[in-house]
């Protein structure tokens, strides 16, 4: 099967605008993003239009490094008990994988690179003085409250910071294309974390404070013991644990922060937390919370016993549209603390979400939408096709349930659409984003924007990805773990599933993804791991933009109750996946 022929040379005859890659690879488009069907997709603009921006590629082909990725170092304890300091831990070595093919002596010779970008997943930017938040439930779940939540923002900015250093892709050194954000970029769903994100990713200056404008006012200054109180020398639950007084912390944590915005193109997928107030009620919930959201009382502890009744019926989605959360916080009203008004703090809707990725003002490099497009406004959806390089296209889903609850699935048209996409442009490799992983899509609740559509779960989307020849990955988060998985297909394609571990908990990466073509009847896919910016040792005494991010890190290594497998075995790490070429 020939892999020369660009999907623009399929029916719509769209022109791409090529750049080379290196010397004697193929010729890339460097995360254009040209909508491969506009009526199907629903993601594109007009079909002669470019809808990003040629990264410029470099003047010649770069070396393969290891600096700046976890293959050099990775952030470790230095010391062995209590709350622990970081420092530069031992980097993490590459494993070959051949579940799927045997991979031949002599391939780094002759391989050639097809794509390489970079996923973002779960970065969480969170208000955290939001009324609805559910710090109280951390009476019954240490970790349902995290002490370093105040500073995703910084650590995010860190993370951008990083791939803009980058030199390329490391293994074999080709530019990056772009960046792919794997869903709950935000983690209250609400407008003001819309607007950090955006600024984050395509640069600006942000102010990760909402309410008073002069103060912070959450669970952080409140002097309850539950929670860590940085600018108290009150012995609490946290500082019990060996964590620090840091007198200023919290008017550190809300005030500016400048991001770059990344030096590539970026594009978009959507998660549970951008999609459900709390990431876990349906879109058409109870107004109630919606006025709670915006309002002046914010609940901040409950009993144990109750936290852990509610923290069920969420697990178990027993309350999809919120209104036993809101017969809960009515119960608990005595119990709330005053906080300032703002209505900045509304939940956005599917269309607020598209807006504000239309918005000129954060187009960054681009693309314009950053995959999405008018066309999905008038058909209210999230999903669309992006041309990656000469030989790749990109798919980017939304595997979010409107019914409620936190895990995914997809409906009848998404996944027919989905189908044809990959039908009409066999002639090109894929690699399918989305935020749920496969194991994770099992919550089939009905749409109630389309009550009559049936949605589907993890493993028919595998069975439609397995039955086209031309899938490579499935690029996936929502876990908050690094973990690899092979899909094998009779008569098909095997491919592989490919999910990272979040921003919010430690180890806190993203991952760089390089397909190539080994010239020997197979294909790799080279999956790297990066942390920020931010260096491994942090100083107390600072409060810098650089320190917070570096605090950041070892906040979330040191939170209680966080799990120390999320870094995924050496398997799910830095890998080279072996594939059979079609």
């Amino acid at each position: 099967m020939s892999r020369i022929r660009s999907v623009a040379a399929s029916t719509l005859g769209v022109h791409r605008r090529t750049v080379l890659a290196a010397a004697g690879a193929v010729s890339l488009s460097a995360g254009v993003g040209y909508a491969l069907r506009p009526t199907d997709s629903q993601a594109a603009t007009a079909a002669e239009a470019p809808v990003a921006t040629s990264r410029r590629a470099a003047p010649a082909p770069l070396t393969p490094y290891t600096e700046g990725t976890t293959l050099a170092s990775v952030a470790a304890p230095r010391n062995g008990s209590g709350y622990r300091r970081l420092g530069d831990g031992p980097g993490w070595k590459r494993v070959v994988r051949d579940e799927l093919a045997a991979p031949k002596s002599g391939r780094a010779g002759r391989r050639t690179t097809l794509a390489a970008f970079v996923q973002f997943t779960d970065l969480h930017l969170m208000d955290v003085q939001h009324p609805l938040r559910l710090e109280f439930l951390r009476a019954h779940d240490p970790h349902a409250w995290r002490p370093h939540e105040a500073l995703t923002v910084p650590g995010a900015v860190s993370l951008v910071e990083r791939v803009n250093a980058l030199r390329g892709a490391p293994v074999t050194g080709a530019p990056l294309h772009f960046v792919m954000t794997t869903g709950d970029n935000t983690d209250n769903n609400a407008h003001c974390e819309l607007d950090w994100f955006m600024k984050v990713m395509s640069g600006g200056r942000i102010t990760p404070n909402s309410g008073d404008p002069r103060h912070y006012e959450g669970v952080q200054n409140s002097g309850l013991k539950l929670f860590w109180q940085p600018g108290s020398t009150a012995r609490d639950g946290d500082k019990a644990l060996g964590f620090p007084y840091l007198k200023g912390f919290l008017a550190a944590a809300t005030r500016e922060v400048r991001s770059p915005g990344l030096d590539l193109p970026w594009y978009s997928t959507v998660g549970n937390h951008d999609s459900l107030p709390l990431g876990c009620y349906g879109s058409h919930g109870d107004p109630y919370l919606t006025e709670a959201a915006i309002g002046g009382r914010k609940l901040m502890s409950v009993s144990a016993a109750d936290a852990r009744k509610l923290q069920d019926t969420i697990k178990k989605a027993t309350d999809p549209k919120g209104a036993g959360y809101r017969d809960f916080l009515r119960a608990h009203a005595r119990s709330t603390h005053r906080v300032t008004p703002d209505e900045k703090r509304a939940p956005y809707t599917r269309a607020d979400y598209l807006k504000a990725h239309l918005d000129p003002a954060h187009q960054g490099l681009g693309p314009a939408g950053h995959g999405y497009s008018s066309a999905n406004l008038d058909a209210d959806t999230q999903y669309y096709a992006f041309r990656v390089s000469e030989d790749v296209i990109g798919i980017s889903l939304d595997t979010t349930d409107p019914g409620g609850h936190y895990e995914g699935s997809v409906g009848t048209a998404q996944l027919r659409w989905l189908d044809r996409t990959l039908k009409d442009n066999k002639d090109s490799y894929a690699v399918v984003f989305s935020h749920h992983t496969s194991r994770t899509m099992s919550n089939t609740r009905p749409d109630p924007g389309r009550p009559g559509e049936r949605r589907h779960d993890g493993a028919e989307v595998v069975s439609v990805l397995s039955s086209h020849r031309n899938v490579l990955a499935w690029v996936n988060g929502h876990i908050h773990r690094n973990d690899i998985t092979p899909h094998r297909a009779f008569g098909g394609r095997s491919f592989w599933e490919v999910s990272t571990a979040s921003h919010v908990d430690f180890p806190q990466l993203a991952r760089i993804v390089e397909l190539v073509d080994n010239r020997d009847g197979t294909l790799s896919v080279f999956t790297t791991l990066v942390e920020s910016a931010a260096p491994h040792r942090t100083d107390h005494a600072d409060l810098s933009q650089t320190g917070l991010a570096a605090l950041y890190r070892e906040l979330s290594y040191n939170a209680p109750g966080a799990s120390r497998a999320l870094a995924g075995e050496a398997v799910d790490r830095n890998t080279e996946l072996v594939l059979k070429k079609g």
